[in-house]
């Protein structure tokens, strides 16, 4: 590509002369000259172009593009000078490699910047892709960066002539090395991209794991989760078994609400229609039991020794639940001894067929 260059620059480069020297000299000062028309002028209309479109990100972009197309221009006068001197072997090699070495490590950092703007403006938008949230932004900018280097410095030994191939099946033993050896720690780290794309719960959320653990949600990392239970107890579960595990989560579904379950039994022969009218002035004179929905009272089976109903009500929050059931359980009580309502116990009697003579 130098020597078509060349070729289409000698009629011109023949009025300096034909001395190499010169010529060399014509032609940085011209890429330096051309370096500056695209700085001026070019740049300038690009960014007046870019302003007015309501995206942030190409204004980022033509900032980025002005130094790396500025020092390509400049890299490429001096590749077609060095070429005009003729130096020869082996100093061409080491010139050339030099010029692309600054030009590959200048695109590079220009790659670097515009992948992390574009990541970060990805992960501040509300219509972002579902697995890159706020939370998993450094992974996939650490993750860019590290497939940016790599290829950066491939591309880098190649343009001095060494032979990458033993360098990757080296590097790719290596990988399958460190994957065995941390299995468990990529098992969650994959985990947790998983559960912040699939978003089975979220920060503030009730749930309750198999393992029997209540609590809420405080913090969805990348390896772990973490949730505080009622007794002010912080656990922590790896993503990996979270990944893999069933997850009831109360604060689930079209809303944060939760219904609380009132089980009661009275006595056989109470009034059930008022048994059902004071379990419903409970609910309703609650003030931490919704209205909507309504709260209700079912009359579930004939038990052993009583009749057994249930008051369903829902409540705000999942939290409130431990205060809600306690005070429902309280007025239940004190209504039913007020109404004269017999809530019904075990009893056992016991008979003595025959006592033992006395010596």
């Amino acid at each position: 590509m130098l020597n078509e260059m060349q070729a289409s620059l000698l009629p011109y480069l023949g009025l300096v002369g034909a001395n190499p020297w010169l010529q060399a000299l014509s032609v940085v000062c011209a890429s330096w000259l051309l370096a500056w028309i695209f700085d001026r002028f070019i740049s300038s209309t690009l960014k007046n172009l870019a302003q007015r479109t309501r995206f942030q990100i190409d204004d980022a972009l033509i900032s980025y593009l002005h130094n790396p197309i500025y020092t390509s221009v400049i890299l490429l006068g001096f590749a077609l000078a060095v070429n005009l001197l003729k130096i020869g072997e082996p100093y061409d090699f080491f010139i050339f490699s030099g010029l692309q070495t600054v030009a590959y490590l200048v695109w590079t950092v220009f790659l670097l910047r515009v992948v992390r703007s574009l990541l970060r403006n990805i992960a501040a938008n509300q219509n972002r892709i579902a697995v890159l949230h706020p939370q998993t932004l450094p992974l996939f900018e650490n993750l860019a960066i590290i497939v940016i280097i790599v290829l950066s410095v491939y591309v880098v030994f190649s343009a001095w002539g060494v032979d990458m191939t033993a360098w990757l099946a080296s590097a790719g033993i290596v990988g399958i090395a460190v994957g065995f050896a941390a299995k468990d720690t990529l098992a969650n780290l994959f985990s947790g991209v998983f559960i912040m794309a699939d978003a089975p719960y979220k920060i503030g959320d009730f749930v309750v794991l198999d393992t029997g653990e209540r609590g809420e949600i405080t913090h969805i990392g990348i390896r772990s989760t973490r949730l505080m239970t009622r007794d002010d107890v912080e656990v922590t579960v790896p993503n990996a078994i979270m990944g893999n595990t069933k997850i009831i989560n109360e604060s689930g579904g079209p809303a944060e609400k939760f219904r609380i379950r009132i089980a009661v039994g009275v006595a056989y022969g109470s009034d059930i229609d008022r048994v059902r009218e004071i379990l419903m002035g409970i609910a309703l004179s609650d003030e931490a039991v919704c209205e909507e929905p309504e709260p209700r009272v079912r009359f579930r089976t004939f038990g052993p020794s009583s009749l057994d109903f249930e008051l369903l009500c829902w409540i705000d929050q999942p939290i409130l639940r431990g205060r809600v059931i306690d005070a429902l359980n309280c007025q239940v009580y004190k209504r039913f001894i007020e109404a004269g309502v017999e809530i019904p116990y075990s009893k056992h009697d016991l008979y003595i067929k025959e006592l033992p003579e006395r010596n």
